[in-house]
């Protein structure tokens, strides 16, 4: 029997599984492994105590995997593949397949098939696949570049209205809830440690932001509408780009709008982004099909690690 082994590395958790040809035989989830987001050490912590348990919890050791899929923000960035590609050959028998995360979230909507994905978590990215296999990205250049939509550009963003609402003399909820949120005693030392090197965890701010947008609070409701609108404008720029690249080569007609597909905590949790980003793609195509709810990406590395495909 063949078994495969399947991790999503986002950028403040990883989630592991191992599966047969055909059930989900263990699920297990620790903090990163992600180079960028956690040291060698910490990294190498985490991964090893996974690997434990899913052999302890399946009863499947790790020289038995027949293939494994790894999916990651960053997949393209040396510090991030060459640390995975290593440490897991170094402890998972068989083949492996590095790809982007969003990929395996579009496996896991579309199953190899043409679609739409807006993954939104701790960071931000969308991808498109034609009927034929071909990726389409926008966004997903890291928390400095892009990220529109995600935890960290909520948080950030947060906090920037909210002082431009203290310039602009409008009250706001931001900054005693931040205070709170970080337990700092005055504004001057929310200012020092916002501005400290390195910078604090904004996206875990996120979840502030929410709650005064939910109390009613129209900087904080604003940011987060901004943000859908701008993940939104992603969504639209793929549209049309797997539009383009669909159209015969003879009349260049757009092809029917492809179905549209989320993943990530924002998304699944934070409905005024959801609902900004939906609006925003309706504007010019009105008839997109959304899905309901949030695809599990590790069910689409599952897919990808079974079927053993690479690309």
């Amino acid at each position: 029997m063949a078994f495969f082994l399947a991790l999503d590395v986002g950028g403040t958790k990883t989630d592991y599984a191992l599966a047969d040809e055909t059930r989900e035989l263990a699920r297990v989830r620790t903090s990163t492994i992600k180079r960028m987001r956690a040291d060698s050490e910490t990294a190498t912590a985490n991964l090893d105590h996974a690997l434990a348990q899913l052999s302890s919890r399946s009863g499947i050791a790790m020289h038995a995997i027949t293939r494994t899929c790894v999916g990651t923000a960053g997949e393209s960035v040396p510090l991030v593949a060459d640390w995975l590609r290593e440490s897991i050959a170094a402890r998972v028998s068989g083949d492996l397949i590095l790809i982007g995360d969003v990929e395996i979230a579009l496996d896991a909507a579309f199953h190899g098939g043409e679609g739409v994905l807006a993954m939104a978590g701790t960071g931000s990215n969308v991808a498109g696949r034609t009927v034929d296999g071909r990726l389409v990205r926008a966004g997903g250049w890291g928390p400095a570049l892009a990220d529109q939509g995600s935890a960290h550009r909520i948080g950030l963003e947060g906090l920037r209205a909210a002082f431009l609402a203290k310039d602009e003399d409008r009250s706001t909820l931001l900054f005693d809830a931040a205070l709170e949120f970080w337990q700092l005693a005055s504004l001057d030392l929310l200012i020092e440690y916002a501005n400290s090197r390195p910078a604090p965890d904004f996206s875990r701010l996120s979840e502030v932001i929410l709650r005064c947008a939910n109390q009613g609070d129209e900087v904080a409701s604003s940011v987060l509408r901004k943000e859908g609108e701008d993940l939104g404008w992603l969504v639209r720029l793929v549209i049309r780009r797997l539009q383009s690249a669909s159209a015969t080569a003879s009349d260049r007609e757009p092809t029917p709008l492809p179905h549209l597909a989320f993943t990530g905590s924002i998304l699944e949790k934070v409905q005024p982004v959801r609902e900004a980003l939906i609006a925003a793609v309706r504007l010019e195509f009105p008839t997109i099909h959304t899905l309901d709810g949030v695809v599990d990406p590790l069910e689409g590395a599952i897919w990808r690690a079974r079927t053993g495909r690479l690309s």
